[in-house]
């Protein structure tokens, strides 16, 4: 997180500016506010998350770069889950355009622009739900600000994480990213299409890489261009709907 790239709010600087003499309290005083500020983004993450669990909704957060592939995942899901039975929350700094591009398909999408915040928030998420119909849905799926680092950090009150890694990134993106690939409970390499074309992605490589980072994510290789991993993806989702309902009526 940095001050130049929104994470940090105006009043941290302030703070840091006006109220301090010295690097040292400075550090202190920052990293408290930020506690803070990490501290009230999950007790609004949990309030979330209640809510979904009381509309049996399972929530989806997607993280990766920006073009990973994120949107149209989300399109062809649509396609194939059907557009009534799933809704999506989308967060970039400006524009409607991927929004658009769901409502296009018959999905509810709630468009979040966040200005210079590089992430969503688990507040932003609040927000957004007011504006969206959860009654029939199924799934909800919270497309994240293109971003691998400062995501991971924000609990949304998803119950499971996603993280795309495009064949176009390299494949050390995770060795380079951690954090991100820390977090997730899936990782699709997207776009396999173009592997005949590219000489410097490996995806045993990567595999390995993930592993390394987060030995118990699923790994599957999609590309939306032919279809490959698309029914197995779909398979992960619906499974995990399945469970979340089964541990629901267990408990």
């Amino acid at each position: 997180m940095c001050g130049s790239c929104g994470c940090i709010p105006e009043s941290v600087e302030e703070v840091h500016e006006h109220s301090l003499k010295g690097a040292e309290q400075g550090a202190v005083i920052e990293i408290s506010v930020l506690e803070n500020i990490l501290q009230s983004n999950d007790r609004c993450a949990r309030a979330n998350q209640a809510v979904f669990d009381s509309k049996g909704i399972l929530a989806f957060n997607l993280m990766s770069s920006p073009g990973a592939g994120k949107t149209r995942l989300l399109e062809l899901t649509a396609d194939r889950l059907g557009a009534a039975n799933m809704a999506v929350i989308e967060g970039d700094m400006e524009t409607e355009n991927d929004a658009e591009r769901l409502r296009y398909k018959g999905v509810q999408a709630c468009q979040i622009t966040t200005g210079m915040a590089c992430h969503l928030s688990a507040a932003m998420v609040e927000h957004a739900i007011g504006a969206l119909d959860l009654a029939q849905p199924d799934y909800l799926f919270i497309e994240n600000v293109g971003n691998l680092i400062c995501p991971a950090n924000y609990a949304l009150g998803q119950h499971t994480n996603v993280v795309l890694l495009a064949v176009t990134e390299g494949d050390d993106k995770p060795q380079k990213y951690p954090v991100i690939f820390h977090a997730a409970d899936l990782v699709l390499i997207t776009k396999s299409d173009l592997l005949p074309v590219l000489d410097d992605f490996d995806v045993e490589r990567a595999r390995a890489n993930i592993r390394q980072i987060q030995p118990d994510a699923e790994i599957i290789v999609v590309s939306a261009r032919s279809g490959e991993g698309i029914p197995e993806w779909l398979d992960w989702v619906r499974n995990h709907q399945t469970e979340r309902v089964k541990d629901a009526s267990d408990d």
